[in-house]
């Protein structure tokens, strides 16, 4: 009889498998395309993908030099559009602020990529509808079937499923692995991380 630790692990060794790489070396294409036009990528992700959303940006800056933001890094202007405009709106109007054009790229970080029918995500929804009105780039990290973020986006990695009790854990885990290959992917990688150079 398999532990939880030994099936969970299998089920990540599985879904290593199944992931499109295709998708991945143009998502790493399309960043650097975005980069090379001078345009800037904004993170998009709720729940645990804000907190991806806050580390990729990091790792994007930092190691890739583009110049990348996410607005659930500013908890004060994103509690206070909450609070006087709504959650649906929250991340579009933010967008529209920074003025997303068309040099810009958006980026999901998401389980289920949006649904607007079913009211989930709605506020990445609204996002990319903007993204696509302004002809910005519209890129996706997503599980499922990638939802509104897949049905828009013109690269989107789909994180498959492989265990339909553990999709989010799954997706959100394997979510910071794409992201991480991305920003070491030498399309990207514009500096050599701390680590790797101390003996």
């Amino acid at each position: 009889m398999k532990t939880f630790t030994e099936s969970f692990l299998d089920e990540s060794i599985e879904l290593i498998r199944k992931l499109d790489t295709a998708s991945i070396e143009a998502l790493a294409e399309g960043l650097a395309g975005v980069r090379a036009a001078g345009g800037r990528l904004f993170i998009l992700g709720v729940g645990g993908s804000a907190g991806h959303a806050g580390h990729a940006v990091n790792d994007f800056r930092k190691i890739c030099g583009l110049e990348s933001y996410a607005p659930t890094d500013n908890v004060s202007e994103l509690t206070a559009r909450v609070n006087d405009e709504g959650w649906d709106t929250s991340f579009s109007e933010w967008l529209k602020v920074s003025r997303l054009n068309e040099r810009d790229g958006v980026l999901v970080f998401s389980v289920g990529g949006g649904n607007r029918v079913k009211n989930v995500s709605v506020n990445l929804v609204r996002s990319l509808e903007l993204a696509r009105e302004r002809g910005s780039k519209i890129f996706g990290i997503v599980g499922r079937d990638g939802g509104y973020t897949k049905e828009v986006a013109d690269v989107c990695v789909l994180i498959p499923t492989v265990a339909s009790e553990r999709i989010t854990p799954h997706t959100e885990g394997f979510c910071a692995v794409v992201w991480h290959l991305l920003v070491s992917h030498p399309k990207l990688q514009a500096q050599t991380t701390k680590w790797e150079s101390v003996k």
